[in-house]
């Protein structure tokens, strides 16, 4: 049982950061691996209410499968940042909107995460110039949005979160700001009132203010996050979206996420992304193929109304970009997608 009396301060303070705390506190035994650990102490209760073969366990526990010889097929960069980093944390590939990336600290480490490798190895990519950063966006106007990536970027102090805001509100081709974040569904008391007071301060000094909301199951969202979402909600203006990896053995399945999309509706947050996974090394095995996604797809589109299902994507290995993976005149995959440039591009 949760106690009740856990923070998320001390709950993220008090996490399982190494293979040794986690199979102590899980009476397992994994071995040692290179990747980075961290499951705050509020999900590992859940994690072990649900059970070892639970949904949750399958996405945050660390696994032996992550350093079994398979997983050499992955890659270390699989959508290609560093192929557009730019100084001052920033990733620049689409010409109106770039990723910032202000932290490398996650509310929890999930095993299928495309940085594993980039955050594990603590990259360049996110050395921190907060100077550069804002002569890039000022000397960039063609940028309108920017999307806070990272890390998790409402792991970031109040304080911190809102300089950031306060600084881009200043620049002004930027009408667009972004938040992704996996935190309102892993740490979900995060979300208290200091920080719907700085999301509320510019809801509507942007244009649009979002956040979207890594969830990938309706089996994480329980109470907590229930409560988290209606505190969010509550913040006129504020455009909540959702992104769900689709996961080998999680979710590869149209009535789980018919269910999980009908959720989250009700909790106000739209279907934005359905990812395509990435291929990772040290997580190969969350993998399934194209046609099986098109297929589960194709299923999704009879069950759910159009305004309710998300866009099917792909990160194109080596930077190439997000490209619709769904296809209706064929379910076979010919190997060669178009990306947003319009180049064709073999996998």
């Amino acid at each position: 049982m949760i106690p009740s009396e856990l923070s998320w301060k001390d709950s993220f303070k008090n996490g399982l950061r190494s293979i040794e705390q986690v199979n102590q506190f899980f009476n397992i035994s994994l071995k040692e691996m290179h990747f980075d650990n961290l499951i705050p102490l509020h999900l590992a209760y859940r994690i072990k209410e649900q059970g070892l073969d639970g949904i949750l366990a399958k996405q945050f526990l660390p696994s032996n499968e992550e350093i079994a010889d398979h997983q050499e097929d992955g890659l270390n960069d699989p959508i290609g940042d560093q192929n557009f980093s730019r100084p001052g944390q920033i990733i620049h590939r689409y010409k109106n909107r770039a990723l910032f990336l202000p932290t490398t600290v996650c509310p929890v480490v999930c095993r299928y995460c495309f940085r594993k490798n980039e955050l594990s190895n603590n990259d360049e990519i996110f050395k921190s110039d907060f100077q550069k950063t804002l002569e890039y966006f000022e000397n960039h106007p063609e940028i309108e949005e920017i999307i806070f990536s990272g890390g998790d970027p409402l792991m970031l102090s109040n304080e911190k979160l809102e300089s950031y805001l306060n600084s881009f509100s200043k620049i002004k081709h930027i009408k667009y700001i972004r938040l992704h974040s996996r935190t309102p569904i892993s740490l979900p008391q995060r979300i208290d009132t200091g920080l719907t007071e700085v999301l509320k301060m510019y809801a509507n000094t942007f244009e649009t203010l979002s956040i979207a909301i890594h969830v990938n199951h309706k089996e994480e969202i329980d109470a907590d996050v229930t409560a988290a979402m209606a505190r969010l909600r509550e913040i006129q203006s504020l455009n909540l979206l959702s992104q769900t990896v689709l996961l080998k053995g999680i979710n590869d399945c149209p009535n789980i996420l018919e269910d999980l999309f009908k959720k989250i509706n009700r909790l106000g947050i739209r279907p934005y992304y359905l990812h395509h996974p990435d291929k990772v090394k040290g997580g190969m095995h969350f993998q399934l193929d194209i046609k099986a996604g098109r297929i589960i797809y194709a299923n999704l589109r009879d069950k759910l109304p159009g305004w309710l299902i998300p866009q099917y994507v792909l990160d194109i290995p080596g930077g190439y970009g997000k490209t619709p993976l769904f296809n209706p005149e064929a379910l076979e995959f010919s190997g060669v997608l178009i990306n947003y440039k319009s180049q064709q591009i073999k996998l």
